[in-house]
């Protein structure tokens, strides 16, 4: 497979913010790839930068302030095919049902296995965009 989408555009990935180590993180797996890491502090921020650029897929942390779930129900309102994946904490029944009721893509555990999170992001990369971008290197 081609990863013609790299070669055609820029790759934007926008997440959450946190207070651990996730944006150095997801950074280190990203700038390999040339993939452009954009951060929101809350769902607002997610929607300027959705209105502001062409994003590819977004991360949501939802254990990080009262806005988690809100904001893939902000961004479902206009943007119903933006694929998410979703981090939680808790990954219980109410909050699978939620995300599957969301259309979301993924849901993983914290702490984040970053193998697990890139197998992911292959699998939505690959199914949405055509592109092995995310693929091991």
């Amino acid at each position: 497979m081609v990863s013609n989408l790299s070669k055609l555009e820029e790759v934007n990935v926008l997440a959450s913010e946190a207070n651990w180590a996730w944006p150095v993180a997801l950074r280190n797996i990203f700038r390999p790839r040339g993939v452009n890491l954009l951060i929101a502090e809350s769902a607002n921020e997610f929607v300027n930068i959705i209105e502001q650029r062409r994003i590819h897929t977004t991360i949501v942390d939802i254990d990080c302030g009262a806005s988690g779930m809100a904001t893939i129900k902000i961004i479902r309102m206009d943007y119903p095919l933006l694929p998410c994946i979703l981090l939680t904490s808790q990954a219980g029944e109410a909050v699978l049902g939620k995300a599957l009721e969301l259309d979301v893509f993924g849901v993983i555990d914290k702490p984040v296995d970053m193998n697990i999170l890139l197998e992911l992001l292959n699998r939505l990369f690959i199914k949405r965009y055509n592109s092995d971008i995310f693929a091991d290197r």
